[in-house]
Formats: C-alpha cells, structure tokens, sequence
C-alpha cells in the first residue's frame, strides 16, 4: 500500500465506479473470484493474495452436535505426519447436499498403531481416505505407510488431491450453507482461524492437518462414504451408542 502524503494523491476505485457493470453483472463476477482475492478486484484493496482462505464466519458453520441417521453415508480423512497427524469425519446428508463435520483425531509424536486404535474407535467400518504424498512424503513412502494403516486395520484410500480444486470446493460449500461443522471441534476451529495465505498467494503450511483433511473429505467423500452396517452402533466421539437412543 502506497503511503498517502501531500505531495502523493492515491485513488482507490471500486466496481461501483464502473458504470456498466450492474448489480446482477457485480454479484456474477464476486461469485466468481477467489475469496482472497475479493477484495483486492471489487473494492481496489491491494492485498496481494494474502489473508483467510475461507472468509466465513465461523458462526455460520458452526452446529449443535446431534446424532446422525445411520442411513448418512460417512467417512473420514486422515492426514499423516510426525509432529502432528489428524483425522475428520464426515456424515453425509443427501436430501440437502449437506456433509457435517462430526469427530476429530488430532495427536502427534507417537506411532501409527495408537492413531489406527483412536480411529477404529469412531467405527471399524468407516472408510477414509489418504494422500500417500502429501506433506511432501515420497509416493512409495506414502504408499508404505498406507499398507502399514492397513494392516493396522484401517479401510483407506487413495484420496484425490487436487488441491486449489478442492479449496474452491470447501468454500463453494460453506458460502452456500451445505458444510457444517459441529461445534465440538476444537481444533478444526482452531485450523480454520489460522488457515490464509501469504503475501505472494501461497498457502501457509502451519497448523493445517485438518484443514486438508476437509479438503479430502469434500473432494473425495461422495466416493467412498458408505451407510452403517444394520449391525452397528452409532459412533459419538469415539464411543459407540444404540442408534436408537444416541447414548
């Protein structure tokens, strides 16, 4: 941002100075622009990408936990790493297109087969998906750790992960209402505040374990997701219930 003094002049046009784009034309093109970069085309705010991925407010995401009808397909994503390795679930409701974030797994420095008990936990039958290279593993090493999960038990996948792709997805959903996240989820919240992107337009690589589990879980949910088995209970938070009474 240029510093204004007296002998600097600095004009700041917005659309509205443009007289032929109209309202329609003006909500058309904000629809269409890249949240970070709002701003910066419909009001002349220099920002050079920077600031939240996801300029939502959390108010508008957030949801009272209740338990979901086993006929919701559900799933989870799990994203991998030593310092910290983190896992969300989702429950699909399909009359409304709506996914609701339910649980999370969020724990690092200790080995695969603590995290595949805590995730086995929330429901042995849940499929989830993996990107065997993300945080910058090699694809065998991913692929390795894959095998290593499942043998631990775990059903996984390899998740797609195309990742501005999937960015525009989760922000399609949430500025329209059709991906909630119970409120109970501490450090979802905790990601989603911090999620942003530096001053060139980049993603900062802090603190988003969970943020591209949410990526994996609407880019890839619809494909793996699968409705409970008659046979079992219904999962809160780890500990399984009836799935008539909830508790």
């Amino acid at each position: 941002m240029p510093a204004v003094s007296a002998s600097k002049h600095l004009t700041q046009a917005t659309w509205r100075d443009v007289p032929h784009l109209d309202e329609k034309t003006r909500k058309e093109l904000l629809e269409a622009t890249p949240p970070y970069l709002r701003e910066a085309r419909s009001e002349g705010k220099p920002s050079l990408g920077a600031g939240a991925i996801y300029p939502i407010a959390l108010s508008e995401v957030l949801v009272d936990p209740f338990v979901p009808p086993p006929y919701w397909p559900k799933c989870y994503a799990l994203d991998v790493g030593w310092k910290k390795t983190a896992a969300l679930w989702g429950a699909l409701d399909r009359e409304n297109d709506t996914w609701y974030c339910t649980t999370e797994h969020y724990r690092g420095q200790t080995e695969p087969s603590t995290h595949a008990t805590a995730i086995k936990a929330r429901g042995e039958w849940i499929p989830g998906c993996i990107d065997p290279s993300a945080r910058g593993r090699a694809q065998s090493d991913g692929e390795k750790l894959m095998e290593t999960y499942g043998e631990l038990g775990l059903i996984l996948t390899t998740a797609k992960n195309a990742v501005e792709a999937g960015i525009y997805d989760v922000w399609l959903r949430l500025s329209t209402g059709r991906l909630k996240f119970f409120r109970t989820l501490q450090n979802l919240q905790a990601e989603y505040r911090l999620y942003r992107r530096d001053e060139k337009g980049q993603i900062v690589k802090e603190y988003d374990h969970l943020m591209d589990c949410l990526r994996y879980l609407v880019l890839n949910g619809r494909d793996i997701a699968i409705q409970q088995p008659a046979e079992q209970g219904v999962i809160i938070g780890g500990r399984a219930t009836d799935s008539a009474t909830g508790y």
